[in-house]
């Protein structure tokens, strides 16, 4: 074990001690065969006792001076260096605490300074010659984020590397968010996608191309592929692209189509063989055919082709091209039309989403509206769309003549655009199942239509990710078997902090909110981030809310403490877990393991433990004196929130792992042997505190 400065002094500081009262002994020892007597002895010793006091009392109190103004002042000094020299922390160092060190605190902060000059300096010329790649690389994210396929890239051992936000929605679940660095087949099923992969690899083309389908791991959703080897792998030959878009509606539609024509086989062709053979050989006295059993056989094939022919329309509209649309944004689209040809119309519509293709329906409206205006004296129309029976009425009214339905017939065989031989409206009807019919209510005519399926539309949320995620570093990541021995920056790290309803979860307390970040290859993820409030199915104590700002109605329809810690649980898999004061952050997660049937097996970094590893058990290290100390930018706003406080120590914890790694501790076994030398300060703290919350 290495001794530190100021062990090193003290052993020194004991030597002289020992050393001075040996000499001691030996001068009296000599004085004594020299010179002395019997008589004199009992006086050599208690003249050597008594001196030997003097030389400890005198070298502790010098040894205490020496420590105070010199030791610790070095020892700060160099732990005020570092971080500036590797945590990028700014501002001077304090000269006052080395007053004693002469001209050393002053040429330390001379250096820091010229060094954070010179890293500035630096920095803005980088930042100068990189801004226009910089805006050209936001301007492909931006272009890459909404590509209307899911897109990601893979390392050889199918960890996510990169995704865009299409992936991201696509695959994510309620308890499973795509995450990088995370096993693809945390998402996916791995059957076809290891046997496409494994073809790849074989046939040694990197241009060739292969299609697959996958499905989602329930089973309930169907994904068409296409996958490729990347060319620039980062040394990894088999990392690899991949798209995929979901293909279960149109998997669906082809299936109930080919059960349709199935069915038209099966019950049709059977009538109509009875019929045959009915109009053949079953003849009445007079040889005419038995009307009678004919008549039964037409009109059961009559209903037959009349059901078969309503569930036809409900397949017609499969193979057009539809998608998922806002209706008050084709009402805006239906306005613009009609003002082109100078026609106003005024908007009612309610937030509700519909499945068609908008630009047919919009066509559709606008050339009865057009007809309709040329037919009769209109000044303009009013467009109103809202909810009827599970359904979208939309009602088209205007003040004048009502249509006729011979009219209307004749307006919908017309092609909507006017051209010959275009689309007809009665085909943009038939390929969205539905019907147009001419309506009066009062002096106001109108036509309306009624289309399903419908849904209400949400508030989109305003954290909504809508670009793409990388870090191509991790296609070069080098994978260690025993976790211990990787190195610290090839690991994947969740930062967490809680809010609660007291410090006693063993008298019942509970989680009131629970928040975390994702930090990978040595940087934090922007929007991989977990934060969630929770019920703690108990009152929380006013004290409570008064520090951390959550009261009873913010939970009260939150998930509850056992929905909380299993989807944290599913966040932090295969991670580190980085908290500050973990024990007590833990000891609410770790009681409810035998409940859910899990177990966090995480290695855990408290960032306590790593302040007094870097700037010793002297110094305060709550979280507040770590921001301040390490330069952390944490406004006073977010401090004792779950996201505030998780933000504020993961910043931390990266300066003080730069500082680790600047003092040669590079693998996580490393540096957990060197935090754990200051467990007994935890162990003090949440003693103390328990302490002042029972006084």
């Amino acid at each position: 074990m290495t001794i530190g400065l100021r062990g090193r002094v003290l052993l020194f500081f004991v030597a002289i001690a020992l050393g001075a009262i040996v000499a001691l002994g030996l001068g009296l020892w000599f004085g004594y065969h020299r010179h002395g007597s019997p008589e004199m002895l009992d006086a050599f010793i208690q003249g050597a006792v008594a001196s030997s006091f003097g030389i400890l009392a005198l070298v502790a109190w010098i040894w205490f001076l020496f420590d105070t103004h010199v030791s610790r002042p070095i020892e700060q000094l160099a732990s005020a260096m570092r971080v500036r020299t590797h945590a990028d922390v700014a501002g001077d160092i304090d000269p006052s605490q080395a007053r004693y060190l002469g001209d050393l605190a002053e040429a330390a902060s001379s250096a820091t300074a010229s060094l954070a000059q010179s890293r500035n300096s630096l920095v803005e010329a980088v930042a100068r010659e990189t801004a226009r790649l910089s805006s050209d690389k936001t301007k492909l994210e931006h272009l890459l984020s909404d590509v209307p396929p899911a897109v990601l890239l893979c390392t050889g051992r199918h960890h996510i590397v990169f995704y865009n936000s299409v992936a991201q929605h696509l695959l994510s679940g309620p308890k499973t968010p795509v995450c990088l660095g995370r096993n693809l087949f945390d998402y996916v099923n791995d059957g076809a996608i290891r046997q496409v992969h494994h073809r790849l690899l074989e046939a040694a083309l990197p241009d060739a191309v292969v299609e697959f389908v996958c499905t989602s791991p329930c089973g309930s959703r169907r994904l068409a592929g296409r996958m490729r080897l990347a060319r620039d792998n980062g040394g990894d030959a088999g990392a690899y692209v991949m798209t995929l878009r979901d293909v279960t509606a149109e998997v669906a539609a082809y299936a109930r189509r080919d059960v349709l024509l199935c069915e038209v086989f099966e019950h049709v062709r059977p009538t109509v063989a009875a019929l045959v053979v009915r109009i053949g050989g079953d003849e009445s006295q007079d040889g005419s055919p038995s009307m009678s059993g004919l008549k039964d056989d037409v009109e059961k094939l009559d209903a037959t082709l009349a059901d078969l022919a309503t569930r036809f329309d409900g397949c017609r509209a499969d193979g057009w091209p539809m998608a998922p649309v806002d209706l008050r944004e084709l009402a805006v689209n239906l306005q613009r039309l009609l003002a082109s040809s100078g026609i106003p119309l005024e908007i009612e519509a309610s937030a509700l989403a519909l499945r068609c293709n908008a630009f047919d329906i919009v066509s559709l409206l606008g050339h009865v509206a057009r007809k309709a205006a040329s037919a009769g004296d209109v000044n303009g129309f009013n467009l109103r769309i809202r909810e009827m029976n599970e359904a979208a009425e939309i009602r088209l009214g205007w003040q004048g003549r009502a249509v006729s339905d011979s009219d209307l017939k004749q307006w919908l065989s017309d092609p909507v655009d006017g051209s010959p031989g275009g689309l007809p409206a009665e085909a943009i009807l038939a390929a969205h199942a539905a019907t147009i019919v001419p309506d009066r209510e009062g002096s106001l005519a109108s036509i309306s239509m009624s289309l399903r399926p419908i849904q209400h539309l949400k508030p989109a949320p305003t954290d909504t990710a809508r670009s793409v995620v990388y870090d191509f570093d991790l296609l070069s990541r080098v994978y260690s078997e025993r976790i211990a021995e990787a190195r610290l920056d090839d690991l994947t790290y969740v930062v967490f902090d809680t809010e609660t309803t007291g410090l006693f979860p063993e008298r019942g307390d509970e989680i009131v909110q629970i928040a975390a970040v994702r930090i990978v290859n040595g940087r934090r993820v922007p929007g991989e981030a977990f934060d969630m409030l929770v019920n703690p199915g108990r009152p929380i104590p006013r004290s409570s809310s008064a520090i951390h700002g959550v009261t009873d109605a913010m939970v009260a329809d939150a998930l509850s403490v056992q929905e909380a810690v299993e989807r944290f649980h599913t966040f932090a898999k295969g991670a580190v877990i980085v908290a500050h004061n973990a024990p007590f952050d833990m000891a609410f997660l770790q009681r409810r393991e035998t409940e859910l049937g899990i177990r966090f097996v995480n290695p855990i970094l408290d960032t306590v433990l790593m302040s007094a590893a870097v700037f010793g058990l002297n110094e305060k290290h709550t979280l507040d004196d770590l921001v301040d100390r390490l330069g952390v930018d944490l406004p006073e706003s977010q401090r004792h929130t779950a996201m505030g406080d998780t933000l504020g120590t993961a910043e931390v914890f990266l300066k003080l792992k730069q500082v680790f790694q600047a003092r040669g501790i590079e693998r996580l076994s490393e540096a957990l042997a060197e935090v754990k030398r200051y467990d007994r300060l935890l162990q003090d703290i949440n003693q103390t505190t328990e302490d002042a919350d029972t006084a």
